[in-house]
């Protein structure tokens, strides 16, 4: 587990988020490519994000800009 687990979500940094990432690559195995579905809008409901999630994906606006 990387030492940036325990720290809160406004203390990890972009690099360090990387770096755990390249590190669990190796463990992580991709599904063979298919080809891509489109989804019709209306069945696309009931999608929930936990707050913890939002609020990680909401810091990372900096970075995008």
């Amino acid at each position: 587990m990387s030492k940036h687990t325990a720290l809160p979500e406004s203390e990890l940094s972009l690099a360090a988020l990387r770096g755990d990432c390249a590190r669990m690559a190796p463990h992580w195995t991709a599904p063979a490519r298919s080809a891509l579905v489109a989804v019709k809008p209306p069945l696309i409901n009931g999608v929930t994000v936990p707050p913890s999630s939002a609020r990680l994906i909401d810091a990372m606006s900096e970075y995008g800009d």
